[in-house]
C-alpha cells in the first residue's frame, strides 16, 4: 500500500506561482515513477507531468513544458510540482500518482499509476 498526501494549494493571481508537495508512505518510493494529473470542473482528469524514479527523466504535458517543473527527494520520499507564470485556465485539483508497476515511458496515460492521493485545488484568478 502507497499512500499520497498533497499539499501546497491555493488561491493565486495570473503570473503567479505555486509549489505542490506530495508525500509519500512506504519504504521504495524511489523505484516509483510519480505523476502529477489535473482536473478543471466538468473536465476529465489529464496528465500534467511525470519523473522517473531516479529523478532523471521527466515528462510534460505540452500545455505545462517550460512552466511547470516536476522534481522529486527521494530521501524525503516527496515529489514536488513547481508552477510557475500560472493563469485561470491551470485551475483544477492536482492529484499525485504513483506507479508501482514499472510502466514504460512516457508515463502520461491515467491507467499506468494505482495509487493516488486525495487532491489539492488550485486556483488562479484573472
Amino acid at each position: 500500500q502507497v499512500q499520497l498526501v498533497e499539499s501546497g494549494g491555493g488561491l493565486v493571481q495570473a503570473g503567479g506561482s505555486l509549489r505542490l508537495s506530495c508525500a509519500a508512505s512506504g519504504r521504495t518510493f524511489s523505484r516509483y515513477v510519480m505523476g502529477w494529473f489535473r482536473q478543471a470542473p466538468g473536465k476529465e482528469r489529464e496528465f500534467v507531468a511525470a519523473i522517473s524514479w531516479g529523478g532523471g527523466g521527466t515528462n510534460y504535458a505540452d500545455s505545462v513544458k517550460g512552466r511547470f517543473t516536476i522534481s522529486r527527494d527521494n530521501a524525503k520520499n516527496t515529489v514536488y510540482l513547481q508552477m510557475n507564470s500560472l493563469n485561470p485556465e491551470d485551475t483544477a485539483v492536482y492529484y499525485c500518482a504513483a506507479d508501482t508497476g514499472w510502466s514504460p515511458p512516457p508515463w502520461k496515460s491515467l491507467s499506468d499509476y494505482d495509487y493516488w492521493g486525495q487532491g489539492t485545488q488550485v486556483t488562479v484568478s484573472s
